[in-house]
């Protein structure tokens, strides 16, 4: 290892353990790590500090100032009505009716898309405590939800890369999307097992402030806050959006900034007054968020990653056994991932090593693809990429409670992805 994969390593473990102390503010740790790269001369403050230009940032922070918009209308307090009166209810099985009805909204949505997973975790930080079913037990199970859709026919981006991969490694046996979509619907089925089975398991405490409470019951039984058509402005705002960002591929940087123009409107009507937009777009998440970026970049540049995938290239050798060899390269790339926050870097890292090292074995490479792509977004047991940072903050969380779900939840879900794979994609068909 070079002194500076050293450097950008301990900077990494030392921000982890500032995170783990519970003696910093959130948000905190990731700005502390900024500035030791730039001390360090591991990065320049252009570097260290990109991820405050970085374009998923600045989505996310104007898509957070429309949701503060879109929290405000009846259609929300509906909603939230209806989600309160199934927590008001209690139980198991309402807990369960909640999780399923989060993964069918992620079929239309797509695995992770971030103004789903958003609007979801916003709607559970507005439901005041109650004893039956804490919103503590339903932040994560909930949060997570929302990247495993249970009708899994919205694939296509997954779909494309592992294509992508397999040609650039010169495959051309082809790849059949219903099998792959299977291969998605199991890995859905072993995150909804866990998060069933954890129910008892997760943590019970309040997530909102007394008076945050108070303010939330207030607003829900108060008459409807604004006009009509204020109300039809927001939730086009909201609408346009989350298209906005589904069509990323179609409108390139535009959908970045959409957000942030339909959060401009919202202002200059008056549904949200300044101090409510800066609070917004300038949350601890988002500082979490951004500062993060940073130790990622400075990780991936160090060479660090590249380094662990030809150790592993060249100490697996010849004899190793499938499902082995799928299960290492899934591991290496959702914890690439999860720590350097890059999904697509990662799978584009580990998949062509993972492909080329089956393909030397005279072994079919689709499973393999299959697995290490989809693995790219299936980590999420650190809270240093965005939907693991959110619901870890919004969830008022220590970093023990948030392991005791999200790192048996990893597992069980690579495990299911490699079994899946291998099912569909035979390595020896």
């Amino acid at each position: 290892m070079t002194l500076q994969m050293i450097l950008a390593l301990g900077i990494l473990i030392l921000m982890i353990v500032m995170i783990m102390s519970d003696k910093f503010a959130f948000g905190a740790p990731p700005l502390m790590a900024c500035l030791l790269l730039v001390v360090t001369g591991l990065s320049t403050v252009q570097e260290a500090f990109a991820g405050f230009i970085n374009p998923s940032v600045v989505m996310v922070a104007g898509f957070m100032v429309v949701m503060a918009a879109l929290m405000k209308t009846s259609l929300i307090s509906k909603v939230q009505s209806a989600m309160v009166a199934l927590v008001n209810k209690g139980g198991y099985k309402s807990y369960a009716l909640l999780l399923i009805v989060v993964m069918l909204g992620a079929s239309l949505a797509g695995a992770g898309a971030t103004g789903y997973y958003v609007l979801i975790l916003s709607l559970v930080s507005t439901i005041p405590y109650n004893k039956k079913m804490p919103t503590s037990k339903l932040m994560m199970p909930l949060g997570f939800a929302t990247n495993h859709p249970l009708i899994p026919f919205n694939v296509a981006l997954f779909y494309g890369v592992t294509v992508s991969v397999l040609e650039t490694a010169g495959y051309s046996g082809g790849l059949s999307m219903p099998r792959f979509a299977i291969v998605n619907f199991i890995l859905a089925l072993g995150f909804l097992a866990w998060s069933l089975v954890a129910y008892r398991l997760l943590p019970d405490h309040p997530i909102m402030q007394a008076s945050e409470e108070s303010a939330a019951a207030q607003q829900q039984n108060a008459a409807p806050v604004m006009p009509a058509w204020k109300e039809t402005i927001t939730i086009a705002a909201f609408i346009i959006s989350v298209i906005g960002m589904m069509m990323m591929s179609v409108l390139g940087n535009a959908a970045f900034v959409i957000p942030g123009i339909a959060g401009a409107v919202l202002l200059i009507i008056d549904v949200l007054d300044f101090k409510e937009v800066r609070d917004n777009m300038g949350a601890p998440v988002i500082i979490m968020m951004a500062g993060v970026i940073g130790v990622a970049d400075a990780l991936a540049n160090s060479g660090f990653t590249v380094m662990i995938g030809d150790v592993v290239a060249n100490t697996l050798g010849n004899n190793i056994n499938p499902f082995i060899l799928i299960l290492i390269f899934a591991l290496l790339t959702s914890t690439s991932a999860t720590f350097t926050g890059s999904n697509m870097g990662s799978v584009y890292i580990f998949a062509p090593i993972a492909i080329a090292t089956s393909m030397s074995l005279g072994l079919n490479p689709v499973a393999a693809a299959a697995a290490v792509v989809v693995s790219g977004w299936n980590g999420g047991y650190m809270p240093v990429d965005g939907m693991p940072a959110m619901i870890l903050g919004m969830g008022k969380y220590k970093l023990p409670e948030f392991w005791k779900f999200s790192v048996p939840m990893y597992l069980i879900r690579i495990l299911a992805l490699c079994v899946a794979a291998m099912v569909m994609f035979p390595v020896n068909g």
